[in-house]
């Protein structure tokens, strides 16, 4: 039971890790390509291509 807990959490643990890099990598790209008055739309855009990103992921690995 502990081993299953434990996958269970790590398998959480991961898919947060992964947004948090994504993240990371489209805050460099806002840094150089926004101006600070139009933050919030590219912050937005930028979660809605994370989601549509890992929806994309999650449903190709459910159909293997």
């Amino acid at each position: 039971m502990h081993e299953r807990q434990h996958e269970a959490h790590s398998s959480r643990r991961i898919r947060v890790e992964h947004g948090i890099a994504h993240l990371k990598n489209w805050r460099a790209l806002a840094r150089h390509l926004g101006r600070r008055e139009h933050m919030s739309d590219t912050v937005q855009a930028v979660a809605g291509l994370l989601s549509h990103q890992q929806t994309t992921d999650l449903t190709s690995t459910r159909q293997k």
